[in-house]
This record gives structure tokens, sequence and C-alpha cells, in this order.
């Protein structure tokens, strides 16, 4: 079989492969020809068949030229099949897997387009067809950026509003928007040969853009319901949402029985609560009973020598269960003792000299301020110094400016807490027997030091560091969380010993802890500190250090509203709440006898303070 096959060149349509079978039955001796259709068997067969070139090799390149100018005007979409395997310079692309190997290829062979497009079909065309095609201008498609933070009036930004002033954004929208619409007329619009604008976008479906949002005309009020919301009107409060809804009737019925029950809740809790209250205070007036009817061994065998106690652990036993309410004053008198050597009369001293200050103007008016706002948090339960209705006001205010006056020759001022010692002294004794008391009870080492001022604050840091470790002897579930929370004891316990717990414990606790405290001395005061500590250990494991910060000043909020519910009063020791009182407290502080030593008290006190 003898088969001829030619290749014809058309300008404009690239190669025209033709066979011509002259004898399709023929039994030739040129055998059977396998045909192929790929690059190298091009190349050989124009290799071997040349003749079809034309003579004029400039007017071949003219002819390229144009028709490369032409492809590449028009639309940037246009696929190309390029028999080299290579791309066109002017249309770089990424190169396909499928693509052969790149070779050298003749300047004859043209690109064969496969769009539809007439302006981008005009490479196949005839050359006298070619003239009657418009030409476009050169203008490039813009770039288009959407900016959503951007209201919709100003989203689309194009480059030709930068590159052409008095471009109008919402003409091009409008016309892009009708150049996306389907039109039934084919024939393309005509072009003004001198526009007076930048040409608009070319509507492609290559390259669609985004059309203008549409703008929010409509301006809404934020406005708040004062009442339920619809959705909370209908919503059951009885029924889990993932469950069928009920009916309306029955979902009111069962909320009414849940009001009740709520109710009885309420009432049953309060009634346990009174039951509490009243068997506390029961077994308190029980134990003052108790105590009053001791009286007659304090009398005989405590009253004339009181250090009998020392020796004596049944009369020891007797003091830490109470003192006498008439028998106070003097208990405490001996106990504390009279180091300073004052006279009675030292109190006049000092109270004329406050009056001669605060008459002739030289006194602080800081400190007097400092003394009055403290004097209004003073035992505001018992309401005996309350400024305008309290009848020990006066008295207490006199006492505190004569001990300014007294530490004003050592360079010390006012202390923020020493209300609180001096009312608790002004109840129990007369204001001239209060006034020593006063005065020798906090020159003792440990009350000295938090109330020294800066001069003293090395000492305080040490008793720091001995509650930290007695802390972690005797609790160190406490001692680790507060390390975990980054609290240490200057958080907490200052606000404690300064009052000496006046401001955080119920009156009657205080009373009986400072009956022991007097006598015991400062080691007293830390194991107190640590008994506090028991009773709040339900409460102290917090997993935010604020919560549990806000807990030791006695201002948790859960606690709080729970106190409001059960109607405890609000204005007596801060922990009340936390339902600390005088028999748990003293419950906590009789279970410290097992591993509480006063050789440990003494050693950590030599380590620390070898000074003392």
């Amino acid at each position: 079989m003898s088969v001829h096959d030619t290749v014809i060149r058309q300008p404009g349509k690239g190669l025209d492969h033709r066979f011509n079978f002259d004898d399709a039955f023929s039994d030739g001796e040129d055998g059977d020809e396998v045909l192929e259709f790929n690059s190298a068997a091009i190349r050989k067969h124009l290799a071997e068949n040349y003749s079809w070139a034309p003579e004029d090799s400039e007017n071949r390149e003219e002819e390229e030229n144009t028709e490369e100018e032409v492809s590449t005007e028009h639309d940037t979409s246009v696929s190309t099949f390029n028999l080299d395997g290579g791309l066109p310079e002017s249309h770089p692309r990424s190169p396909s897997p499928s693509t052969p190997p790149e070779f050298d290829s003749p300047p004859d062979f043209s690109q064969i387009s496969l769009s539809e497009d007439p302006r981008v079909s005009a490479e196949i065309l005839p050359e006298d067809q070619l003239e009657n095609i418009p030409e476009e201008d050169g203008t490039s498609f813009p770039a288009v950026h959407i900016d959503v933070s951007k209201p919709p009036s100003s989203r689309i930004v194009s480059n030709i509003e930068s590159e052409a002033p008095g471009y109008n954004h919402d003409e091009s929208n409008l016309a892009l928007h009708r150049a996306r619409t389907p039109s039934a007329s084919t024939t393309p619009p005509a072009v003004d040969p001198t526009p007076a604008e930048p040409p608009l976008l070319s509507a492609s479906t290559s390259s669609p853009l985004p059309k203008e949002l549409p703008r929010n005309t409509m301006n809404h009020k934020p406005s708040r319901s004062a009442g339920p919301s619809v959705f909370q009107k209908v919503v059951s409060k009885t029924r889990p949402p993932f469950l069928p809804p009920k009916n309306r009737q029955e979902d009111k019925k069962h909320m009414a029985d849940w009001e009740t029950m709520m109710k009885l809740s309420r009432a049953a809790g309060e009634q346990i609560e009174e039951k509490r209250r009243k068997a506390l205070q029961e077994r308190r007036l029980a134990r003052e009973l108790k105590i009053e009817e001791s009286i007659h061994i304090w009398e005989k065998e405590i009253l004339p020598d009181w250090r009998v106690v020392n020796r004596n652990p049944a009369l020891r036993r007797l003091w830490w269960n109470g003192i006498p309410t008439k028998l106070r004053a003097s208990m405490w008198e001996r106990a504390i003792g009279n180091a300073l050597a004052l006279s009675k009369d030292n109190y006049r001293a000092c109270l004329s000299r406050a009056k001669r200050a605060l008459s002739s103007g030289i006194f602080p008016a800081e400190t007097l301020t400092l003394i009055e706002q403290d004097i209004t948090t003073t035992l505001p339960a018992l309401h005996i110094f309350h400024p305008s209705t309290g009848p020990l006001y006066q008295d207490l205010k006199d006492m505190l400016c004569a001990w300014v006056v007294s530490r004003a020759d050592e360079g010390l001022g006012y202390a923020n807490g020493a209300a609180k010692i001096a009312a608790m002294l002004l109840i129990n004794m007369p204001a001239q027997q209060a006034f020593v008391v006063m005065r020798n009870l906090l020159e003792r080492h440990c009350m000295r030091s938090f109330y020294g001022g800066i001069g003293t604050k090395d000492d305080v840091e040490a008793y720091y560091r001995i509650f930290d470790t007695l802390l972690a002897d005797g609790m160190p579930k406490i001692y680790f969380n507060f390390k975990q929370h980054q609290i240490s004891p200057a958080a907490y316990l200052p606000d404690w010993l300064i009052p000496l717990f006046l401001d955080h414990l119920p009156f009657e606790a205080c009373a009986r802890l400072w009956d022991v405290l007097l006598l015991e001395g400062d080691s007293f005061l830390f194991r107190a500190a640590l008994a506090i500590l028991a009773v709040l250990e339900s409460r102290l494991f917090f997993p935010d250090r604020q919560e549990l910060l806000e807990l030791l000043e006695g201002k948790n909020k859960a606690a709080i509203e729970v106190a409001k519910r059960d109607g405890r009063t609000m204005d007596g020791g801060k922990y009340e709440i936390y339902g600390v009182d005088e028999e748990t407290l003293w419950e906590r502080i009789d279970s410290m006898d097992e591993w509480w030593r006063e050789s440990t008290w003494k050693r950590l006190t030599q380590r620390e303070l070898p000074d003392l």
C-alpha cells in the first residue's frame, strides 16, 4: 500500500495534515508503512519535503509577528498547543508533566488556538479578514482588591481608580453587572475610537469578578428588652432541650411545684440553721455558767498568786477554759505585767499633751483621720463605739490620741488596728488601767515588731518564716497549696495579729483567745492562727489565687450569699460567714496538742531571732 501524506500550511491555520491513498489494495513491495503522528516524525517529514516553504523569509517573519501580536493582545486565557513542547515567551506557564521534552523547532510553526472567542480565533482567519477585527487599545486588565473590613460601598478597589482620575467606581460596577448579564445578541459592541474614560472591565468567563455588595442603608438602633424575651417565655424550664417539649399547662404546673419545693427547702434550711445557732448558744451559756460557778476556785487559789497556774496543770486547764468576766480585768493586768513601770498618772499626762496638741492644731490631721476611720470599723456589732451614739466612743478616741503621743518620743505614729485592742481593753477595765495594759501588751516582742513600722521589718520577716515552718510541719497540704498559689504569710497574717483576731472572729471567741494569749505569750498567737487555717481547710483549695485571697480576707461571694440567705448578721467577725465560732475554733486548738511542742517554738525563735 502506497501512502503519501502532505502537510499543507495556510496563513493563520497552522498545519493541515492530509493523507492520499493511491491504491488501498496494492500489493506492492513497499510493504506496510506504520504512520506516526509525533514531533520526531513530523520533523523528519519536514526535512524530506521542504518544498512548500515560502521563498520570502522576510514576509514569513512579518506574518508570524502579526499573528503573535493578535493572539497576545486580546485574551490571556488562550490555550495553545506547541509541537515543540515549549511555551511562548509572552505567556509563561508552568510546565506540564505530559509535555514532551523541548527541542529546537523551525520558526514556521504556528499556535493552534482552542478558544471560541471571535477575536482570539483571528489567527486562523485569512489575511484579508484580519483587517476587519477591531484593535484593542492595549490597556491591561485592572487588578481588583477586595477589603471586607471596609464598608460595602468601598470594599472593591481596582488599579483603574489610581491610574485614571475621575473614574466612577459605581458606574464601573453597574457596567460590569450589565456585561455579566446574559444577552440574546451576540454582536460585539462597537468601540469608540476616542474614549473619554478608561475602558470598562471585560466580562470574561475565565476571570470572573465579584459583584458589588449591597449597601446597608438601614440604621438599626440596638435595643435591650426590659423583660424576658419571646424565646424565654415559651421555652420550658422543667424539660431538657434534647427531650420532646411538654404541654404548656403541664410545664406551668411543674414549675409551680418546683418553686414550692424550693420554698420548703429554704424554710427547712433556715430551721436547721436556727436550731444550730440555738444549740451553740445553749452550749456557750452552759460553759459560761460553769466558769462563773468556778469563781471561788479563782479567788481562793489563783487570785492571790496567778503564777501558780504554771505549776498546777488543773488550774492551767481552768484558765484555758476561760476567765470569769468579773475577774478578767485583774487577771489580764497581772498576766501582762508592767515591764515599762508605768504609773496610772501616765495616761493623764499623755492625754493632756494630746489635748493641747489638738487645741493648738499641731496634732497631725492625717493621724486623727486614721484614728476616726479605725474606730468606725471597731466591733460594729456592739454599737458602743459608734461615733454619734456610742457611749465609749470619746473614751476610745482619747485613749488612742494619748497612745499616739506616748509613741511620738520614739518617732512612731498611729498603726491601723490599735483601736481594736484599745476597745477590747476598755470593755473590761477603766481607761487609765486599759492604757497601761495596752502599752505593756504592745511592748511584747511579736506585737512590737508588727507595730514598729519600717524599723522592725526584719523581725516581721523572721516571724513569717517561723509561721511558714510551723505550717509546713503541722498542715503540709495547706502549706503546699499556698506555695502553689504563691501566697505567703504576709498576705493574711498581719490582718490577724495586729488587731489580735478581733476583725475576723466572733467577740466571744476573741475574749477566750485573749485569756490564753496573755498567759502563754507569743507562741499562742501562731497556734491560734494555725487553728483558724485548720477550720478553713476545706475551703482553701481554690483553683484561682484571687479567690483564695478573697476567702482569707473574708470576702468570699458565695459564702456571703449563703449567710444572707440564712439570715446571719454581717457586722460581726469576717469569718462568721464561714461558720467559724468559739466551739469549732477551740476544737481545732485542742486537737493540736498531738503535734504542737513549745520546744519547737523556742528552737525556731532562737534560729530566726537570735537576739531575742
